[in-house]
């Protein structure tokens, strides 16, 4: 057992608070300064931190029910599973944490091995991508649906990752959202809870529409970002990667 990672907060809403589960990636905290410029406060654990353990160092769904309730009692408004190397069975607390949260209703959002962590819950197979990106754009169509409300069809995302869930392997409970071209997952949602995944990185920098995306599972958790900070992000995004993006067109 490691020992805690420092929590870390972004910018201070204290009625909207998230709490990250960092699965040791170095995009964690891009995802934190994305909350944080949205006006949410994210509390980030590693995913083996003693607070989501029993006294013994185990993972019981009683310990991390305990977790959710947070250190004062009042709770998280949902949880935000980072990405990571490996694989989400090697992932620390991950990939029991979704079935705690599916199990109590709890907002979730999955990132890269966060999403591949939602598919393997439900009973999906994670295997091998037929392509390997790494720092790489692909264009992504989608159903405008959940996180992926109100964004450009297609749309431009960054991917980093060498896993992904099989298609055919993803249960009734899971809908897919989003696809590349070539038919790789991008994008699911459970189809009655508020559990959310996406392959791709929406904090890099040259992925359309991150902000957005974000707030829109920031809805589910019953936080409301106003249309106008949103509005905003994404310009200024856009403004700063638009050359990027033309590069590589």
């Amino acid at each position: 057992m490691t020992s805690a990672a420092p929590e870390a907060t972004g910018s201070a809403n204290h009625a909207a608070r998230i709490l990250v589960i960092d699965n040791y990636d170095s995009f964690v905290y891009n995802l934190v300064q994305y909350l944080g410029q949205l006006g949410v406060e994210a509390t980030v654990w590693r995913n083996d931190d003693p607070r989501l353990t029993t006294t013994d160092g185990e993972f019981t769904d009683e310990s991390l029910r305990a977790a959710l309730r947070g250190p004062d009692g009042s709770g998280f408004a949902g949880v935000l599973l980072s990405p990571g190397p490996g694989t989400p069975q090697r992932a620390g607390a991950t990939l029991q944490l979704v079935g705690v949260a599916a199990a109590d209703g709890v907002p979730l959002l999955g990132v890269c091995l966060g999403h591949q962590a939602i598919g393997a819950a439900f009973g999906g197979t994670v295997d091998r991508a037929p392509e390997l990106l790494h720092g790489k754009t692909s264009l992504v169509h989608h159903d405008q649906v959940g996180v992926l409300r109100g964004l450009p069809d297609p749309f431009t995302a960054t991917r980093y990752h060498s896993l992904t869930v099989l298609p055919e392997t993803i249960p009734d409970e899971l809908v897919v959202t989003g696809r590349t071209e070539s038919g790789i997952v991008m994008g699911m949602q459970h189809r009655e809870l508020p559990i959310h995944g996406v392959q791709f990185h929406p904090e890099s920098v040259l992925t359309q529409g991150g902000h957005r995306m974000l707030a829109n599972w920031l809805g589910v958790c019953g936080i409301d970002i106003d249309e106008s900070t949103v509005a905003v992000l994404e310009q200024e995004m856009a403004e700063a990667i638009g050359p990027a993006l033309a590069a590589q067109s």
